[in-house]
């Protein structure tokens, strides 16, 4: 269950978020860095489709692994968030409430599953999407330049990442609403 191999994809994924910080040390041109960040960032991303993907097809799904991988997301856009306002591409509030809901409903799944309520805060299509809408944005925002010399990829990520936080703050109300009848019940 630790080491099977979309469990290990998971844990490098967690592992390799230091070299995203860390690109943005080396003695090279900002452009260069960028391109680097941008890539190892997209790889990571899909390193997340694919340990899931390798999961189901090698019937190496665990409870582990369920956990694990939402965890490695988590790090993964918070580190990226962090690094972002530190480059100063994204505004610290926005990064806030992105990292704040992000806290919250991870929290709130874990209280609503010790009350055996988990279903009630079970990944919806909001989730997704805002989960979509960062995955575009963030990569976009660590190139900071124009793609294929057309697209403005600091404009576009900037305007993704305040859908991303409106979103957020959508899903966040959304499933605090579903667990709102479950909290009710065993705060009586």
């Amino acid at each position: 269950m630790f080491t099977t191999l979309p469990t290990l994809l998971t844990w490098a994924r967690i592992a390799a978020i230091p070299l995203l910080a860390g690109v943005f040390h080396l003695p090279v041109d900002e452009a260069s860095r960028n391109l680097v960040a941008t890539c190892l960032f997209v790889l990571f991303a899909l390193t997340d489709w694919l340990d899931g993907w390798l999961a189901r097809k090698l019937n190496q799904i665990s409870s582990f692994g369920a956990f694990l991988d939402p965890v490695a997301d988590k790090f993964l856009v918070c580190a990226a968030l962090l690094i972002l306002v530190w480059l100063h591409r994204v505004d610290t509030l926005i990064a806030l409430v992105i990292i704040g809901r992000e806290i919250a409903i991870s929290a709130l799944r874990e209280w609503m599953a010790q009350i055996g309520a988990s279903r009630s805060v079970a990944v919806h299509m909001l989730g997704k999407v805002k989960t979509v809408t960062q995955m575009v944005a963030i990569p976009f925002l660590l190139f900071d330049g124009r793609l294929f010399g057309l697209i403005d990829t600091r404009a576009w990520g900037t305007v993704l990442i305040y859908v991303a936080a409106v979103l957020t703050i959508w899903s966040m109300i959304y499933y605090l609403r579903k667990a709102l009848p479950e909290i009710r019940a065993k705060v009586r």
